[in-house]
């Protein structure tokens, strides 16, 4: 049907992408290859399955820019948000959900939809007609990935991501561990101690970095090239680095203190999150890792406090797949060559669940309104969609461009205080502004 919207994918910007479309009066047809086709990380043929972390980050709208866009979706009625914030786990400051809750509620409403349709089955070729978003995100099928190759006529960019651990909380020694939010953030208690902390002294940070380096890797297929994401490095490699980079990253132990040892700083500090609601299972923050199984159990049982826990899941590594979208794309997300196909989420080259959704909510929105017969501009510059879009469709470097996550570094510059102690007003700043820009742009629709 030519007034119907298909997307291919339904992960976190497919399953927004059909949401919103629908909400503007537009049939969608869902096109998932899960369960029939799995992937190395997917476990459900759940739309908007979580894969890596459990956490859609900072939840703070008025000074980070992660939390500015968990607003602005909030603002356009945003599936994922409404559906992250039903199943919301304790976290600091951070937006965490129960995954498995929040994937079967977005797949129960998207398939109770009556303008929504969900076809199971892989899609193999880009469609030649139509009104489609390919939406099939790092893990694209081999097949498709090399039909958007022979369309688009340029070699897709791949990096590879790592998946971090699970371990069973009542495995944890807590007796060495102690529940504490960094900088005990969080309005309630529940907040303040919502994850698990194990200590380091300097001697055995030295040998957990020795055994790290020491430890058998999986090795990379001919012709695969080890292009990491940097904000989602594996942790052997961010020691290979340097001895210290973990202290300086996931592994630092500024904001906390040691309840069993009270006058002792920790050299360094392992946090674990919760990853479920019954609290029986937290994943090590940070920790993705492309470890073999067998070194990753002897050298995280190394870990104060873990040196009896058992996994849930071990850590990975995957294929991720994303094209280059400066390049490829107009500022409306579609393919310039071929303009009745668009491209949302991670594929696009953003990085993470909030900016994968978000792309998704754009082109939705987008694909919706062109089937109605209008145009819809994307967002101002100014604000945190706008910043993305702009970015990925035109304000990226082409000959380096990489996956980037939302950052006040992509907004237009703006006059507010200098250095380190007006960085809180200068942030405050950029997200009242980018209120005002995203509630306008809402409003003109």
């Amino acid at each position: 049907m030519s007034d119907t919207l298909h997307i291919i994918g339904g992960g976190m910007a497919g399953s927004e992408a059909a949401w919103q479309a629908a909400r503007m009066g537009v049939r969608v047809v869902i096109h998932e290859m899960r369960p029939t086709v799995g992937t190395f990380a997917h476990r459900t043929g759940n739309l908007a399955e979580m894969v890596c972390s459990n956490s859609f980050r900072s939840d703070d709208d008025e000074r980070n820019a992660v939390g500015l866009l968990h607003w602005e979706m909030g603002a356009a009625d945003g599936l994922i948000m409404q559906t992250a914030r039903a199943h919301r786990l304790p976290a600091g400051g951070a937006l965490a959900v129960d995954r498995d809750p929040f994937a079967e509620a977005v797949t129960r409403t998207l398939r109770n939809h009556p303008l929504i349709t969900v076809e199971d089955g892989e899609i193999r070729d880009l469609p030649t007609s139509g009104h489609w978003i390919i939406a099939t995100g790092p893990l694209t099928s081999g097949a498709l990935a090399e039909s958007i190759r022979a369309a688009t006529g340029a070699e897709h960019l791949a990096f590879f991501d790592a998946i971090a651990p699970i371990v069973y909380a009542d495995t944890v020694d807590m007796s060495v561990a102690w529940m504490q939010s960094r900088y005990d953030k969080g309005e309630t208690l529940e907040e303040q101690t919502a994850y698990m902390n194990c200590p380091m002294d300097k001697a055995q940070y030295d040998a957990f970095i020795d055994a790290l380096l020491a430890a058998d890797k999986t090795e990379f297929h001919e012709g695969e090239t080890a292009g990491y994401f940097d904000g989602c490095l594996p942790i052997e490699v961010m020691a290979e680095r340097g001895r210290e980079t973990l202290r300086f990253g996931p592994m630092k132990p500024v904001g906390l203190t040691n309840p069993h040892r009270p006058d002792v700083k920790p050299y360094a500090v392992v946090q674990l999150r919760r990853d479920n609601k019954l609290g029986t299972l937290y994943n090590i923050v940070g920790f993705q890792t492309k470890m073999k199984y067998g070194a990753q159990t002897a050298v995280f049982k190394t870990i104060p406090g873990l040196g009896n826990a058992s996994f849930a899941r071990l850590g990975g590594i995957h294929r991720n797949t994303f094209i280059n979208s400066p390049t490829l794309l107009d500022d409306r997300m579609r393919l310039k060559s071929r303009p009745s196909l668009r491209f949302a989420g991670q594929v696009t080259g953003v990085e993470g669940y909030v900016e994968s959704a978000a792309m998704g909510l754009l082109a939705g929105r987008m694909a919706a309104a062109q089937i109605l017969g209008r145009d819809l501009p994307p967002p101002p510059p100014d604000t945190a969609m706008g910043a993305l879009i702009t970015h990925i469709t035109g304000g990226a470097d082409a000959k380096t461009f990489q996956p980037m996550n939302v950052n006040f570094g992509l907004f237009p510059p703006i006059d507010a205080k200098g250095g380190r102690r007006g960085r809180k007003d200068r942030y405050k700043a950029y997200t009242d502004r980018a209120k005002d820009s995203f509630t306008a742009w809402l409003a003109a629709q």
